[in-house]
């Protein structure tokens, strides 16, 4: 007669865990989802600062050409005879359909040299070709190791002077403390943020920016593709 009620104190006690443990995973997955929304409005906020000052920014024309745009607010960039980078990026990509939905990537990087200091940057990389889009799906896209890279020109529009900066496909561009420079960056690496992008989305990286079947674009995070759209009218 007792052995019942073992089984039935055996099944409660499994109720509970498994309720624990899927509490536990919907917290976990809120707070990525959360962590998705901030690095979407930052990298957004970025845009729209830099683009606020129409002479100071990139210039609306070359946005208009860029095949993605990839985002890294708050780089800090530290160093005590050894430098480093790292930071958190947002990518979107365009498609037939307009500005893809955020995608999430990491940069690291590092030099050697007698330094000392640390600040932090907000970075902005415009991909101008195909090549640039096809190293994005790559699981490390080294900039300036397999890409080419240039400092981006900065103004209203592009002359004719800056065609040779171009064809290295791939524009950098850097703000500390409200300035504003195109800035040669090499020597750093973004790989994706998957663990962020499986969380969010179900996907990878390569999932998201490959191919012209986009993933429709969560509301929560739409303000980053939206704000391209803004300034990248072709």
């Amino acid at each position: 007669m007792k052995q019942p009620h073992k089984h039935t104190a055996t099944n409660l006690l499994a109720v509970v865990l498994m309720f624990g443990l899927t509490a536990t995973s919907a917290i976990a997955q809120g707070k990525r989802a959360d962590d998705a929304v901030r690095r979407s409005n930052k990298a957004s906020g970025v845009i729209k600062a830099i683009m606020g000052a129409p002479d100071q920014g990139i210039p609306r024309d070359l946005i208009g050409r860029a095949e993605a745009v990839v985002v890294c607010p708050e780089v800090l960039k530290a160093a005590l005879g050894i430098g480093g980078r790292r930071g958190q990026c947002v990518i979107s990509r365009r498609s037939s359909s307009g500005w893809s939905t955020p995608v999430y990537y990491n940069m690291t990087g590092g030099s050697i040299g007698p330094q000392i200091g640390g600040e932090k940057l907000d970075i902005v990389l415009l991909v101008m070709n195909k090549d640039g889009v096809n190293g994005l799906l790559e699981d490390k896209f080294e900039i300036g190791g397999e890409a080419g890279v240039a400092a981006g020109p900065v103004g209203r529009t592009v002359s004719a002077s800056t065609n040779a900066t171009l064809d290295a496909g791939l524009l950098s561009y850097s703000r500390s403390k409200g300035a504003f420079i195109g800035a040669a960056l090499k020597g750093v690496a973004i790989t994706p943020d998957n663990d962020l992008n499986q969380d969010f989305y179900g996907k990878k990286a390569s999932e998201l920016l490959g191919g012209e079947a986009m993933t429709a674009t969560p509301a929560r995070v739409r303000t980053f593709p939206q704000t391209l759209s803004r300034y990248s009218k072709r």
